[in-house]
């Protein structure tokens, strides 16, 4: 019964994808469900790229609302809507744009670094944008830039750890704000010993948002998408995950001859699950929520996006 509604379900939101000229954009930590009807899978970036190449008018963005503000500043001729509005991110709700304007003044010759994992207003007040893929280039190629660039001050914002891995990868002090992914900070290097205690001959990969003392026990420190690349190219039959547990769905499926292990169970995103297959349908039925970002906020943001697309 439970199989039948849910084939139903997926048979539905297929016949309103065509029917809206839609297409669904899941991010690795969603729901399998969720991963099982999208269009496209990755992380946020890639998905807002993928967003912008597509000839679709609605794009279901299925992920947390800094990830659809990128879409929307990306491709603002489309109809970005959110199945859930309220999946939000917590890492970037811990910066706010006049808090980083204050932090600008304190440093007024400072280059500005920031996250995607960051709102539309904090994108428009950034030199610069990064992702966990690319942040290490975008802070080499500021202080390649220019004759000064060695002495400039970076600001990065708004995660204190990816700010860390950046510093020790690149041999700049930056002026890191105090943020994090509450996620990414339960993985533990306990529960890294642990799992190499238990399998030893296990690869460990794990994200760059999580703590040093877990960093320093990987053998690859890696967005979630350069973990899927890595998980197809590495001879290792097994791998330790330290990421949100979401992304082993994709991994499993795309490898189905190696194992992969949680670094932990706890590394669970509550906001990356609230979105479901009804709420995918109920979206595309309504055309909402939509989330789309004012032109004036809109344009400023885009600088900062296409500066860091063109180090990528």
């Amino acid at each position: 019964m439970k199989k039948e509604y849910s084939d139903n379900l997926e048979k539905k939101i297929d016949e309103l994808k065509k029917k809206r000229n839609a297409v669904i954009l899941a991010h690795n930590y969603q729901l399998p469900e969720v991963q099982d009807v999208a269009d496209f899978r990755g992380d946020s970036l890639e998905l807002s790229r993928m967003a912008a190449k597509t000839d679709a008018k609605v794009l279901v963005f299925c992920g947390v609302h800094f990830m659809a503000e990128t879409a929307s500043i990306l491709c603002p001729q489309k109809l970005v809507i959110m199945p859930d509005l309220f999946a939000g991110c917590p890492m970037a709700n811990m910066i706010t744009a006049d808090q980083l304007k204050k932090l600008k003044k304190e440093h007024p010759k400072a280059v500005v670094v920031g996250y995607v994992n960051t709102s539309a207003e904090v994108k428009a007040e950034l030199d610069i944008c990064c992702t966990s893929t690319n942040a290490v280039a975008v802070v080499n190629a500021i202080i390649k830039d220019s004759a000064e660039g060695a002495k400039e001050e970076i600001i990065f914002v708004p995660d204190k750890y990816l700010a860390d891995y950046v510093s020790k990868q690149t041999g700049r002090k930056l002026i890191s704000w105090n943020g994090f992914c509450p996620t990414h900070v339960k993985i533990l290097p306990e529960d890294i010993k642990r799992e190499k205690k238990f399998h030893p001959k296990a690869k460990v990969m794990v994200h760059p948002e999580c703590l040093p003392q877990v960093v320093a026990l990987a053998d690859a420190v890696l967005s979630t998408s350069k973990m899927c690349q890595f998980a197809r190219e590495t001879e290792a039959k097994e791998i330790i995950v330290g990421t949100e547990v979401g992304l082993i769905h994709r991994l499993k499926e795309d490898n189905p001859t190696k194992e992969f292990y949680p670094a932990t169970e706890r590394a669970v995103c509550p906001n990356m699950k609230r979105t479901t297959q009804e709420k995918i349908l109920w979206a595309l039925e309504e055309l909402k929520e939509e989330v789309r970002v004012p032109d004036e906020i809109r344009s400023r943001a885009r600088i900062a996006i296409d500066k860091m697309l063109e180090i990528i």
